[in-house]
């Protein structure tokens, strides 16, 4: 059939199979492969038109538990949802033009956790577990230990650079991830004054809440979860009437952030729920501070049961760029999809797997909203998990389903059914489980004869609700210490080409926004000229006229080799 396609700012119009039909007899064509390999070496040559701008604008986009595995079952996810088979379709984190590889451990971990990660790719400084913001002279609750070994974070460097700075987060503001931005703390677990032990106070640490107030004065926008953290006990929950803040020092965080915003002649707005979000006057106010649930945001899946609403991981990326892009000097964005982590650790796929769909969304809403003339866009993960994508199972078979061939359910040695996606370790260990009543969580159930138990497909496709099966049994899955990717397309994105140590990442966004202590560096390399603009606009001209040839050659072979034989 004839159709328009858009490339390269081009429409053409070529002989085009249908996706969802024709291209997967197409596939069994030499000639297929070959047009799509020299489509992609086609925008691989492109690439290869470095971009050494000056970076603008920054967005940092962080998978929490991202790993490979989850990136692929998600693209199949993404792919069956809208019919097709799943394993052909492009993820919008798949187009970032640039890709390398990033190693996770921390300095005294194989296998680290997000908060000394995040510190990591933050500040430049690899950290120890549990710690976050101090370098590696800290150990971990000990508050004495903290004390002049605080690193400053790219968010801190870009503020003071003129830049304007946000945090967006599905977990709270003072989680793992978002709190190096602007806390130091021997311990991550040090969230509010009640969670802190008495000797860290009287050692003069302060809990990252407070943290998250002192720093507030640089930061714009902040979505995310977690105000039961900011808000005494004696203050009720807008949304839960059984529920309330936890703080015993009697401090509201919340309002004390909108008196200080207030004199300082600015104009802040703080929401707590759809409604207010949907009508927030961006050019109107000076500030925002959206926290949606007392402790995380719920999962991407669950997200539209919320009886007082919460907005998209997408929707707070669009809100978050349209008031940070009022500063002409630029932004520095921080965007945390931080539940496809807590997906996996309740080994329950289909809740990180919706939410990296979710991530993805953002990732793609973000392209959308900005030019990579100016902005640098990366998207990584602060690690990985043990999960994996197992077994021969048919093309296009249900992501969360058992492993099939020729549309039968495959048997293991047991005579039992199994799935694709499983575990190494957690809850889901040989299926049984049983919940913890006051804590709501499942953990395996050993009282149960410990043979495995027979799957059906029903069980398995249950979205939000199926445990996956684990070799080892524990109370909540692990992370797991691989390599995971660095996506980055915009300037000087080329500088993700290999397998970076974690902390790089941040010593690139310094470089490529002039921040920082690489600033006198920066600003001494040559940026791109008009004639290198033209030229690659030249050269993008030619590289669509001859993929608009490849695609009709290659269609047209195919169509008078269907006809006739």
């Amino acid at each position: 059939m004839n159709r328009k396609i858009l490339f390269n700012g081009f429409i053409c119009s070529v002989v085009f199979l249908d996706v969802a039909s024709a291209s997967y007899d197409a596939e069994k064509t030499t000639e297929y492969w070959k047009a799509s390999a020299k489509q992609e070496l086609i925008q691989a040559l492109e690439a290869q038109k470095l971009n050494r701008n000056v970076a603008k604008n920054i967005i940092l986009f962080v998978g929490d538990g991202l790993g490979v595995s989850t990136l692929t079952a998600g693209r199949i996810l993404k792919g069956q949802l809208t019919g097709a088979k799943g394993e052909e379709t492009s993820l919008a984190i798949d187009k970032l033009k640039h890709v390398g590889l990033s190693k996770v451990y921390s300095l005294d971990k194989q296998v680290p956790d997000s908060a000394s990660t995040a510190t990591a790719f933050l500040t430049g400084v690899k950290a120890n577990y549990f710690t976050l913001g101090l370098n590696g002279e800290v150990e971990f609750e000990n508050c004495s230990s903290a004390k002049g070994n605080e690193v400053v974070s790219v968010l801190v460097d870009s503020y003071k650079a003129g830049k304007s700075t946000g945090i967006i987060s599905t977990t709270s503001l003072v989680h793992g991830t978002p709190a190096p931005a602007y806390a130091h703390s021997a311990s991550r677990d040090w969230l509010d004054d009640v969670s802190m032990p008495d000797e860290a106070k009287l050692a003069g640490c302060k809990d990252i809440a407070t943290q998250f107030y002192e720093a507030s004065d640089m930061i714009t926008v902040m979505l995310s979860g977690g105000r039961q953290h900011m808000q005494p006990r004696t203050t009720p929950d807008p949304e839960y009437p059984d529920k309330s803040g936890v703080r015993r020092d009697g401090k509201d965080l919340i309002k004390m952030w909108e008196d200080k915003m207030k004199k300082n002649g600015e104009v802040p707005k703080y929401i707590w729920n759809k409604k207010q979000f949907d009508t927030l006057n961006i050019a109107r106010t000076d500030r925002i501070l959206g926290l949606f649930e007392p402790e995380f945001m719920r999962f991407d899946i669950e997200r539209r049961r919320d009886g007082a609403g919460e907005p998209s991981l997408a929707e707070m990326t669009e809100t978050a760029i349209k008031m940070l892009r009022k500063n002409d000097n630029g932004y520095f964005l921080l965007i945390e999809g931080g539940r496809i982590d807590h997906g996996h650790h309740a080994t329950i796929a289909s809740l990180a797997l919706f939410d990296a769909i979710a991530f993805d969304n953002a990732i793609a809403k973000a392209v959308e909203m900005t030019s990579d003339t100016d902005t640098l866009i990366i998207a990584t993960a602060d690690h990985s998990h043990p999960f994996t994508i197992s077994g021969f199972t048919d093309r296009g078979s249900n992501i969360f389903g058992l492993v099939k061939t020729n549309s039968v359910p495959e048997l293991a040695l047991d005579k039992k059914t199994y799935t694709t996606l499983t575990y190494a370790n957690g809850a889901g260990f040989h299926g049984y489980h049983r919940t913890i009543p006051f804590l709501g969580i499942p953990i395996p159930d050993l009282s149960e004869k410990t043979e495995r138990k027979n799957i059906t497909e029903e069980e398995a496709a249950s979205p939000g609700t199926y445990l996956y099966q684990t070799a080892v049994p524990l109370i909540v899955e692990t992370h797991s210490g691989e390599d995971v990717t660095i996506h980055a397309s915009g300037p000087m994105s080329h500088l993700f080409h290999k397998v970076h140590e974690q902390n790089y990442i941040a010593e690139v966004i310094r470089y490529a926004g002039c921040l920082g202590d690489l600033k006198s560096i920066c600003e001494n390399r040559i940026p791109s000229t008009d004639d290198e603009k033209k030229a690659f606009e030249i050269d993008g001209r030619i590289a669509t006229v001859i993929l608009a040839s490849v695609l009709a050659l290659t269609a047209a072979l195919y169509l008078k080799k269907t006809r006739f034989s």
